[in-house]
């Protein structure tokens, strides 16, 4: 008995290991950095006590830094698909970190979090040029050796 994925292929003669996997416009680097901003948000979002109660710093100025940071978090999460974003994202960790002005802990924290941000960027850059090389290889060993038509 066979598996569906295991005769995904079969029909057009090539081997599972043959062919790249995963989606080629999917963004790995996309979906790691978004995981690191959301999960950020929460971090930045509960400084906002913390801000009232240890740093004294005033209420509204609280809600304007740490609420304003994990807003700004979700919504550069949801517009990585545009590489600017990208940009705001190590803005936000600069700023991650300089809160630890206020509140000393948040050196530790925003500079793990910068250098979560940082791996997953340059890891996510690296497997799409990986992937694109793969797909790349593949369209090429398809054509005979040849490029595709138009490249």
């Amino acid at each position: 008995m066979t598996d569906e994925n295991e005769i995904g292929h079969a029909g057009a003669g090539q081997s599972e290991q043959e062919r790249p996997t995963g989606d080629p416009k999917r963004s790995p680097r996309r979906g790691m950095c978004a995981g690191i901003l959301t999960l950020e948000a929460v971090a930045l979002g509960l400084t906002t006590p913390v801000l009232i109660t240890i740093a004294d710093v005033s209420v509204g100025t609280a809600l304007w830094i740490g609420l304003g940071l994990a807003v700004l978090c979700i919504v550069t999460a949801g517009m990585l698909r545009a590489e600017w974003a990208y940009g705001l994202g190590w803005a936000i960790q600069v700023a991650a970190v300089a809160l630890g002005f206020l509140v000393p802990v948040m050196f530790f924290l925003g500079g793990l979090f910068a250098l979560l941000w940082g791996s997953a960027h340059f890891l996510g850059r690296k497997i799409e040029r990986e992937r694109a090389a793969a797909y790349a290889a593949h369209d090429t060993s398809d054509s005979g050796g040849f490029p595709p038509d138009g490249a």
